[in-house]
């Protein structure tokens, strides 16, 4: 798949991993679009630079009190360790070098608010990840403080919501507890900074890994991908909110004659196009810097 001397390591349903040394792989995001854990046929201009691109903006925001296993976006410094890379223009603001990392089998999610998969089980049961939480609550409204809600991690088909009893069963209570507080601290920050720039963090997804016996942070950070953002000043209780992330091509799936399994349907150019623009949107919201100026462009 590549003329650099790289082994081709993984295709997850965005990412491509690939390894050249004991100590590092290379991420490349692509422009493939996943939802109810079925890829699309169809690719997102831009995408795979904007969910790199928004990894790094978090990562460097919180380098002092956040650990990560994110070495470096910029091209030249990939180069440095991967010899050509500078002249993969295709990969450049797409592609992470990290630290190789243990994972933790958990998709480890902290939500702030009623929304989404969540929304659906608490209609259904009153719980959310099979706990339980305040009764009479509304799409939208605001836990009293953000929950760790893991689900298991499936290389095929749909992830598992689980709870936290069941979560410490895979993973250790020590583990767990760390997983715990890494992601906690890293949603308040992220949502203090969001809220600052007028947006609400519903809720977001984390990976974690061991590198070096430390719990770090892998993977996608903050992205349109792994998170739900909306507009403050249009959070209204019990209704839907306008949103800069991908729920609204969700949404659209949803209207389909679709049974969220393999084949997806077919997008429309026009949805491709708002979908495109949207997570253009959001990373100019978040980091406050045009993506013509990051790497890539």
């Amino acid at each position: 798949m590549s003329d650099l001397a790289l082994q081709h390591s993984y295709s997850g349903k965005v990412r491509d991993l690939f390894e050249f040394d004991d100590r590092h792989l290379l991420l490349v995001a692509t422009d493939r679009l996943s939802a109810f854990d079925v890829v699309m046929n169809e690719t997102i201009p831009q995408k795979g630079r904007v969910l790199t691109g928004m990894t790094n903006y978090w990562l460097r925001e919180f380098a002092v009190s956040v650990p990560s296993a994110l070495v470096s976006c910029d091209p030249a410094e990939i180069d440095d360790y991967i010899p050509g890379f500078r002249n993969k223009s295709e990969w450049h603001g797409r592609s992470m070098l990290a630290r190789k990392a243990v994972m933790l089998p958990l998709e480890c999610i902290v939500r702030g608010r009623l929304a989404g998969q969540a929304y659906e089980e608490y209609v259904k049961s009153g719980t959310v990840h099979q706990m339980a939480v305040p009764a009479g609550m509304q799409l939208t409204d605001a836990f009293a403080k953000p929950l760790f809600t893991p689900s298991t991690k499936s290389a095929a088909g749909h992830d598992v919501n689980i709870d936290l009893a069941t979560a410490a069963s895979l993973v250790g209570h020590d583990a767990l507890v760390g997983a715990q507080t890494l992601c906690l601290d890293l949603f308040t920050l992220a949502a203090d900074a969001l809220l600052n720039a007028g947006l609400v963090l519903a809720d977001t997804k984390f990976e974690l890994g061991f590198v070096d016996g430390e719990l770090v942070v892998c993977d996608e950070v903050l992205t349109p991908d792994s998170s739900r953002i909306w507009p403050a000043d249009q959070v209204r209780s019990g209704e839907t909110p306008p949103a800069f992330d991908k729920q609204p091509f969700r949404d659209w799936l949803t209207a389909q004659s679709w049974d969220r399994t393999p084949p997806p349907p077919t997008v429309p150019p026009d949805v491709v196009a708002i979908t495109s623009a949207r997570y253009v949107d959001a990373y100019e919201r978040v980091t406050g810097h045009s993506l013509n100026d990051w790497y890539g462009a």
